[in-house]
């Protein structure tokens, strides 16, 4: 029988359809909130961080999403640390394709030769000599095909594409992952989740837990919260796994609350009519 609580990205890396985006834990703890934080430097409460994600995969996470433009290169680093050796059953997605020339800039960069040199030096981070990245730049495809020809990429991922990127794309090299922002206020990559799940293709939602006014007191998913006995959070993780089953969010925190409350959503189970509520509200 299919266990529905698990995913194959690419049809053989098996992982939870819970996992854990690793952006957060940077800088200092206060500067962490929002999505403006900076994510520049390495976490200053780097003992807690480490307990945090030992924890995560204690508590059975085994799909953590890095990036070399998360504190430069740390939080990578942070990660092969914390977690190496790495278990069986382990895996890292990380990405490229990112310049940060300060703080507050993130600025797409998709030159085949900067995506190769990115992916070794995350390979070095990482403590490993493969990784399964998520580039964002569709058009970039051949590099990436290139690195999985000589078996120094496991699947090719992208990261905020369009439906017609992703059909370009998956035209050039097979792609078994895709990271689009998504949640119950942010609707836009509908179109992609079906063409994914039709596809058998890892749809990644990164923000998942974004909470706005349609979480408010008194709303569908604070009612369906409360029938289920669950927090609005996992309620609306659990939101997205109904969704479609190819779904595997990556909740970030650096609260070991959050940290068992996002896990906890993968034991929930909506109905079709809960669903169909949250969804009409969203």
């Amino acid at each position: 029988m299919t266990n529905p609580n698990v995913f194959r990205i690419g049809g053989d890396l098996e992982v939870r359809r819970i996992g854990y985006g690793a952006m957060r834990p940077a800088n200092a703890p206060h500067e962490r909130s929002g999505m403006t934080a900076p994510i520049w430097t390495a976490p200053t409460d780097r003992a807690d961080t480490f307990g945090l994600l030992r924890t995560a995969a204690e508590l059975g996470v085994n799909l953590f999403d890095t990036a070399d433009a998360y504190a430069l290169g740390a939080n990578e680093e942070l990660l092969a640390e914390a977690l190496q050796p790495y278990r069986d059953g382990i895996a890292i997605a990380t990405e490229a394709g990112l310049l940060r020339p300060g703080p507050t800039e993130w600025i797409t960069h998709g030159h085949p030769a900067c995506l190769r040199q990115q992916a070794e030096l995350s390979l070095r981070r990482l403590r490993t000599d493969r990784i399964d990245p998520d580039y964002p730049l569709a058009d970039q495809i051949g590099a990436l095909k290139q690195l999985q020809e000589e078996g120094r990429v496991r699947h090719i991922g992208l990261s905020e594409v369009t439906l017609e990127e992703l059909t370009a794309a998956g035209a050039i090299a097979p792609i078994a992952g895709v990271q689009n922002v998504y949640n119950p206020a942010t609707r836009g990559h509908d179109p992609v989740i079906d063409h994914t799940a039709e596809r058998g293709i890892a749809f990644l939602p990164y923000f998942p837990v974004a909470l706005g006014g349609h979480a408010a007191e008194g709303g569908a998913l604070a009612e369906v919260a409360s029938e289920l006995g669950a927090t609005r959070a996992q309620t609306a993780l659990a939101w997205r796994l109904h969704r479609a089953p190819n779904v595997l969010p990556i909740p970030g925190t650096s609260s070991p609350a959050h940290l068992a409350e996002n896990a906890g959503a993968l034991g929930l189970s909506l109905t079709e009519e809960q669903f169909k509520r949250i969804d009409a509200a969203g």
